[in-house]
């Protein structure tokens, strides 16, 4: 096999420790060196310095958890280029695991150019994508504690979801700080409600009406707490990423900053400001990086796996890839095909009579990481090909489609064109 890059190296890392194997293809002799390093601050800067002093032009290491992260820091500030490689593509043999055979194997992979990189951001886009995702766990976490408050208030008799559809809400927040406080008169908890509540005050006073014990209010103080909490890390967050934003478009062009480009992505159907903000830091504001729409689907993991033995196709589910762009693009799909007249709301009702509304969504979903592509690539404005596009496509497709309708109805159905039947 053709020997691609003569001078490279393997590392396998862990913990405490990474274990380097630098190749040295020399004169049609193959020799190999092994050491192990501490992953600490001190240790990685001896392992920066051996692999300048073996020559190195090429270092490959296996994305493992958050490990590969402090060694990517140091070895940033090499000579040399730095491969990141995904675990599963450069999987050992079974039964011949040894991190010292992990670490040459995967010199080995390196230098015959088996290994494809994976998409490392710049550093400002890290530090964006860090935050919108730490930001993503408040909202999970703050909404498993606002349905463990509603638990609680079920237990105490209270039905207040039942007729207030954000508990958390202002009049939501006020009425259960007054039970913490001990009121349990419902016509006093009632009076707390906001006046554009749909809910009548006797049917406030009905579901307040309940058996709230000392107990019942710790808790209620307990999950309130770690909800406010969440709201105030929230908002800190959202002033953290409009800073960083504010400085990343101070050091690029004036047609291309970051608002610029969140400003043309909320004009699609389905996505804000927060959906751009976040759709921006997991792939980047440069396109040159996914050759084609098609790889950025890939990447992002919504396209069909492959997954096909002797001419069949075992499996049509969706192949993995980034879960936090892929979740938050369903959430997007969702809301784009609920907006009538567009061509998303077309693609949604034409696939999910036939394949499910779960597959149509991933369809919907896709659809709109392909135009993200486009806009973000081309610069190009958005433009909706409206609910006919389907429509407009050649008569045969559509009369051949017809026809088969018609016959798994029963009917034996041929066409003549009007100017023939004339």
């Amino acid at each position: 096999m053709e020997v691609i890059h003569s001078r490279c190296g393997g590392l396998d890392v862990h913990k405490e420790t990474v274990v380097a194997c630098v190749r040295l293809a020399l004169e049609g002799k193959i020799t190999r060196e092994v050491r192990t390093f501490e992953t600490t601050t001190s240790g990685l800067l001896l392992l920066l310095a051996w692999l300048t002093e073996m020559g190195c032009t090429h270092v490959a290491m296996e994305a493992t958890g958050v490990y590969w992260k402090p060694i990517w820091n140091i070895l940033s500030d090499g000579d040399f280029e730095l491969v990141l490689a995904n675990a599963a593509h450069i999987k050992n043999v079974p039964g011949r695991k040894t991190d010292v055979s992990d670490a040459a194997w995967i010199a080995d992979l390196l230098a015959h150019g088996l290994i494809r990189s994976s998409f490392i951001p710049d550093q400002e886009i890290q530090e964006l994508r860090e935050l919108l995702r730490t930001r993503k766990q408040l909202g999970r976490q703050q909404s498993r504690h606002i349905q463990r408050l509603q638990k609680t208030l079920e237990g105490a008799n209270i039905k207040l979801d039942s007729v207030i559809t954000d508990i958390v809400g202002k009049s939501g927040r006020a009425m259960i700080r007054a039970l913490i406080a001990g009121e349990t008169d419902p016509v006093k908890l009632a009076a707390l409600a906001d006046g554009r509540i749909k809910a009548s005050p006797q049917e406030l006073r009905e579901v307040l009406r309940g058996r709230v014990r000392d107990h019942h209010r710790f808790l209620l103080h307990l999950h309130l707490q770690h909800i406010e909490f969440a709201d105030a890390a929230i908002l800190d967050i959202d002033r953290n990423v409009a800073a960083l934003i504010t400085r990343m478009d101070q050091e690029v062009e004036a047609g291309r900053t970051f608002q610029t480009l969140i400003a043309l992505l909320i004009t699609i159907p389905g996505i804000d400001v927060l959906a751009a903000r976040i759709i921006l830091s997991e792939i980047g504001p440069d396109m040159n990086r996914f050759p084609t729409a098609g790889h950025l689907l890939s990447w992002a993991g919504l396209c069909p796996r492959n997954d096909e033995s002797a001419g069949k196709r075992r499996s049509t589910r969706l192949r993995k890839g980034d879960r936090w762009l892929k979740t938050l693009l369903i959430q997007c799909a969702w809301a784009a095909k609920r907006k009538k007249g567009s061509y998303f709301n077309a693609q949604y009702y034409r696939l999910t009579g036939r394949r499910g509304p779960k597959k149509a969504v991933c369809a919907v979903a896709a659809s709109l990481l392909t135009t993200i592509y486009h806009m973000l690539k081309d610069g190009t404005q958005f433009q909706d090909l409206g609910a006919d596009h389907f429509d407009r496509r050649s008569k045969e497709v559509r009369a051949k489609r017809l026809i088969n309708q018609l016959a798994k109805l029963g009917f034996d159905a041929k066409l003549t064109p009007l100017a023939e039947a004339a």
